[in-house]
């Protein structure tokens, strides 16, 4: 069993952390059953419980923050002025404080139905006032134990003035109140409450009493159901495939194992008890199994769509599971030391990047095979602390009511007849590029463009529609990729059928005017700007790659318009996939086998390059001062920090100067959490797979968001939470249809274009939710969902148009 002493040890002993435990999610009350002010108040709608240090040893504090949605901040400044936002947002009005006393008699409460709430008292209120922290549904069971037992430690030492390491059991076991029993916070005719009867606690070790506590409320989130509800069934198990035979075993450890429950979301304790084994079973094929004392669990192949995730502050490797069906599971394995957890981490991530790269682990050098397995566990970055004091303000905002103007697609005085849906021409939306010189989108659907402006009130009007791309001598080609070029009055296409040149089309007279035959030996497999924002400039030149050279292509020379002089091409095929660049010009390269390559100029050796973690890098961004760098792959997406933060190149970019080999930056693996993506795809029945990931753009703008779609879902990252290692770094927004492409609206983050099959929408950011069952498996009925701006036509407008 999973010992929370071992995990409080665990979260103690790190003192560069000022926070200890966070309970990420839940609400704040002020609860006065005796008192005639009223009986319940909600003080935070949306809010995170900490516990942290102080500036004094052995003091201790329970910290409660008000957390906002994106984008409330400023429409608070927006509403009542710089000096109402101030007061608004101030300290007392947007955080509690309590120093962690005995005297608080701190206690936690799990209610029918799993509800898990902590209690203690108002010190500077009525006699019996309380707060109350009623914690959301996706708080585990186990954190809610784990949390309570920091706080009763933190208590022992205040009192005894030594580490809780000291502390005996019959002395913790004056710091617990379980025996007082925590009326509702919820507003009722009366303050009785009825709570889960239970006498109090014997005296007896404390941590066993919460450690079976919790193993009892983790059953009873799917044993418990309301009367008024259906009933629910819990997530059972899959058969276990059958066991290949091994031909090496790389990890076998013993753990606990948990089991994602859909129903209640969260993780149920399957075994107390279970041997894990990797092993290699052919050349690069390689398996996991889990089997306990009495039956094999589940067995599968170790490939990237595991998604596997290592936290060492709970001990746990959370992963998941595919059947032969489809279907998804995502499983838990506890260890019972962060050593086990180690050795087990060692040996998947070897197989795993075997299987990826077809070469030994052993065979990388120690700085790579630490940079891998750096991306594959939770890491708290540099800036972390800088970036929590800024942001611990969005969360849940009340929708807004949308006054922009309606598009005629959904006016309501409209007939069905009179609208285009789904056009019938065979052909659906693509690709996307947005305008940053004008305010103007463009989508390619099949041999056709749809011209899009950006009004005023954030809604996209249809604009004109280019009903033929066409090759100067007459032939329809489906550009299979675009780039807006010279101020927006030109974009650049790329025919599959012609891959040693490329187009420009002058989007004045919406046609395509010249043919640019690059090299007569080299292709063009993809293209970017010579600059990160050169399209807004006369800027001419821009970059191309193919699948092992990096060259630069000047329109203006007569014949191929490759610059030899400037051309960087490799003997060994590096599968070159996609590149990016910054406000200086700064060029980052990535590949097919997932390594990236930066570059200060063209020509030149990459002054850094960064080692693979095996899976293909299918889009590339970099913010616009080069610090930040992002990867998108299949199932994850990766930002690393490119500034040197020590040794003799402190300050400089990894563009300008290579790291030491033993400092290479530690990469962040942006995903979903594995339990969002089992319901991700038990929803939709497809697995992941991230459009490429973008940052928000403007000259004058600092990047603050990250912008990918998978399926019918757009997810939007934080990056201050990211920076931050905060739990809820993204928010989520589904629609019916599988997204094909999106983009944010040039100079801000708080609004999205999105291209579905059929349709364009300007989204608001703020309608996107945090991704919980309800936001995940809720189909919208329409893509005329909140905060949703979309463009459709009447019949009359449609003229060889498929918008």
């Amino acid at each position: 069993m999973f010992m929370l002493r071992n995990v409080t040890k665990y979260l103690f002993g790190d003192t560069s952390k000022e926070s200890i435990v966070e309970i990420p999610q839940g609400q704040l009350y002020l609860v006065r059953p005796l008192s005639p002010k009223g009986y319940s108040e909600l003080i935070f709608k949306d809010a995170v419980a900490t516990i942290r240090r102080t500036g004094q040893e052995f003091q201790y504090q329970l910290v409660v923050q008000r957390a906002y949605e994106e984008g409330e901040e400023e429409l608070l400044a927006e509403e009542d002025g710089e000096d109402g936002a101030e007061e608004a947002l101030s300290t007392d009005k947007d955080e509690k404080t309590f120093l962690l006393d005995q005297s608080l008699h701190f206690r936690s409460e799990i209610r029918e139905g799993g509800e898990a709430v902590f209690a203690w008292r108002d010190q500077s209120g009525d006699p019996g006032d309380l707060y109350e922290f009623v914690c959301d549904h996706s708080v585990q069971a186990g954190e809610v134990g784990t949390f309570e037992m920091v706080a009763i430690k933190c208590q022992y030492e205040r009192k005894y003035r030594k580490p809780q390491e000291a502390a005996t059991e019959k002395e913790l076991q004056q710091f617990n109140f379980t025996d007082q029993t925590i009326p509702s916070a919820s507003a009722v005719s009366s303050p009785t409450t009825k709570t889960i009867e239970s006498p109090p606690p014997k005296p007896k070790a404390i941590e066993d009493s919460i450690a079976k506590q919790t193993k009892k409320d983790m059953s009873s989130r799917t044993s418990k159901v309301k009367a008024s509800d259906k009933e629910v069934v819990p997530t059972t198990a899959p058969p276990s495939a059958s066991v290949p035979k091994a031909t090496e075993i790389m990890a076998k450890e013993r753990a606990e194992l948990h089991l994602f429950d859909f129903p209640s979301g969260s993780f149920m304790i399957q075994d107390s008890s279970v041997v894990a084994t990797v092993s290699e079973i052919g050349k690069w094929q390689y398996w996991l199994q889990i089997t306990g004392n009495d039956r094999e669990w589940l067995g599968q192949p170790v490939v990237a769509d595991i998604n596997p995730v290592f936290n060492f502050e709970y001990l746990s490797f959370i992963f998941n599971h595919y059947t032969n069906d489809g279907s998804a599971y995502s499983w838990l394995l506890r260890f019972k030391d962060q050593e086990t957890e180690e050795r087990f981490q060692e040996g998947l991530m070897a197989a795993l990047w075997e299987q990826l790269n077809e070469l030994k682990w052993k065979k990388t050098t120690d700085d790579d095979r630490q940079y891998v397995l750096d991306a594959f566990q939770d890491l708290t970055m540099e800036d972390a602390e800088n970036a929590a004091k800024q942001d611990d303000e969005e969360e849940e905002v009340e929708e807004l009511e949308d006054n922009s103007q309606q598009s005629e697609h959904y006016d309501s005085d409209e007939s069905a007849e009179d609208v285009v849906v789904k056009p019938e021409d065979g052909d659906i939306n693509s690709q996307l590029a947005v305008g940053y010189k004008h305010d103007r989108s463009f989508v390619v659907r099949g041999s056709k463009i749809g011209v899009f402006k950006h009004t005023p009130n954030n809604n996209l009007e249809f604009s004109t529609n280019i009903s033929k791309v066409e090759t100067p001598g007459g032939k329809l080609f489906s550009p299979k990729k675009v780039m807006l070029h010279a101020e927006d009055t030109d974009m650049i296409l790329q025919n599959e059928n012609n891959p040693n040149s490329l187009y420009r089309m002058d989007l004045e007279y919406g046609k395509v005017v010249d043919e640019w035959k690059v090299h007569d030996d080299i292709q063009v497999k993809n293209f970017a700007p010579e600059k990160k924002y050169a399209q807004m400039t006369g800027e001419q030149t821009f970059l191309g790659l193919s699948h092992n050279a990096l060259y630069r292509v000047d329109p203006r020379l007569s014949g191929n318009k490759m610059v030899d002089s400037d051309l960087k091409q490799y003997t060994s095929k590096n599968a070159f996939s996609t590149a990016a660049t910054t406000e200086k010009g700064y060029i980052a390269v990535a590949s097919e086998k997932g390594d990236i390559r930066m570059f200060d100029k063209l020509g030149l050796r990459a002054k850094t390059q960064l080692p693979a973690l095996g899976d293909p890098i299918v889009g590339l961004d970099v913010s616009a001062d080069g610090r930040w760098v992002l990867a998108t792959c299949r199932t994850y997406l990766l930002l690393i920090d490119a500034l040197q933060s020590s040794g003799k190149n402190e300050g400089k970019l990894g563009f300008e100067k290579g790291f030491a080999k033993d400092s290479k930056p530690q990469p962040r693996r942006l995903t979903l959490s594995p339990s969002h993506v089992a319901q991700f795809q038990y929803e939709t029945k497809v697995p992941l797979s991230f459009t490429p990931a973008r940052f928000n753009t403007g000259v004058d703008d600092k990047e603050t968001s990250i912008i990918t779609a998978t399926g019918p879902f757009i997810v939007t990252w934080n990056m201050k939470k990211v920076l931050a290692a905060r739990k809820d770094p993204y928010t989520i927004k589904r629609y019916e249809e599988e997204v094909k492409a999106d983009d944010f609206k040039y100079g801000s983050d708080k609004n999205v274009i999105v291209a579905l099959p059929n349709e364009v929408n300007m989204v608001a950011k703020q309608s996107f939710r945090k991704p919980t069952r309800e936001s995940i498996a809720a189909t919208p009925r329409g893509s005329r969902g909140a905060g949703g701006r979309v463009s459709g036509l009447r019949k009359s407008d449609v003229v060889n148009s498929p918008y």
